[in-house]
């Protein structure tokens, strides 16, 4: 006997709390249902249902199982699910949002050729460093840069994001170069908007320090940061995606480097595992597989 349909049978009976409903919706004879229902109960090695001939009403261990048949039942709709996607070319629109500078610096690249494998999917990126309203907005996919997520939303790490303090030449030649984390003080520091207040917080040695400083220069976007800290407004705490080319070239120069930031996970978020498009099944794997590492690829020749 098909046990998913003995199973599917059982959940039907408990919700309409009558033998005949059910063999109605089910379009079963009722004396078929009874025989599911006698062999789910079987399986279980309990009596799930109060039979009378009126009503039926959960026991004990009916109560305790139902739980369980729902969840094998949703469960097996999903590997349906998947498996007629898995049969068709993945198609149709994805609309993608994430943060200015990690969409210039590694997203945008990413997303190019995830679509080069699948030509049919076509991707509307929006960027801004404000979290976007995945309902809203009709978001299907948020990367974002946070150790705060709403548990209401479905999240894959993708990668760490470190950062690192930075100046340029010309500015450290005009100011200085701060030796140890006081010297901060006394110097113009650059913060964004969405920080955490009139400070930076690092970690040396396993503990946490946290130094006071002055901002000089605000933005709310990290790519404006960037460009303002290469102008030489000051100094700066900048993710490592976006700081390769300039560490490497001097045109940006690491300042305490035995002082580590604060890290920050990048996520994938979207709203549901049910019923998820393919594409945005597939996409959400490749950029899980391009960011992949520990160091994350950007930083491994840092």
């Amino acid at each position: 006997m098909d046990r998913l349909t003995a199973v599917r049978v059982f959940v039907e009976v408990a919700d309409r709390g009558s033998l005949t409903q059910a063999a109605e919706h089910l379009d079963m004879s009722a004396a078929m249902v009874s025989r599911y229902l006698a062999a789910v109960e079987d399986w279980f090695g309990a009596r799930l249902l109060h039979r009378t001939t009126r009503k039926v009403s959960l026991t004990d261990a009916g109560f305790a199982a139902l739980p369980t048949c729902r969840q094998l039942l949703e469960l097996a709709e999903e590997a349906q699910h998947l498996a007629a996607e898995r049969s068709r070319e993945p198609a149709g629109v994805l609309r993608v949002t994430s943060s200015g500078s990690f969409a210039d610096a590694q997203l945008t690249a990413a997303l190019v050729d995830f679509q080069r494998q699948y030509e049919q999917v076509e991707i509307v990126l929006s960027v801004g460093d404000k979290a976007a309203d995945l309902v809203g907005e009709r978001v299907d996919l948020a990367v974002r840069i946070t150790n705060t997520l709403d548990p209401a939303m479905i999240t894959r790490p993708l990668a760490r994001c470190r950062s690192k303090l930075c100046a340029s030449p010309d500015y450290l030649k005009k100011h200085g170069v701060p030796r140890v984390a006081e010297d901060l003080r006394q110097h113009r520091c650059i913060a964004h908007a969405f920080g955490i207040g009139k400070q930076y917080r690092f970690t040396q040695g396993g503990e946490t320090l946290t130094v006071p400083v002055d901002w000089s220069f605000h933005t709310n976007e990290t790519a404006v940061l960037r460009r303002a800290v290469l102008s030489g407004a000051g100094v700066g705490m900048l993710p490592t995606y976006y700081l390769g080319d300039e560490l490497r070239s001097g045109r940006l120069v690491q300042l305490l480097p035995d002082h580590e930031p604060e890290e920050l996970g990048i996520h994938a978020i979207y709203l549901s595992r049910q019923h998820q498009p393919l594409a945005l099944r597939l996409l959400v794997d490749f950029l899980a597989a391009r960011f992949a590492g520990d160091p994350a690829p950007w930083d491994q020749s840092l």
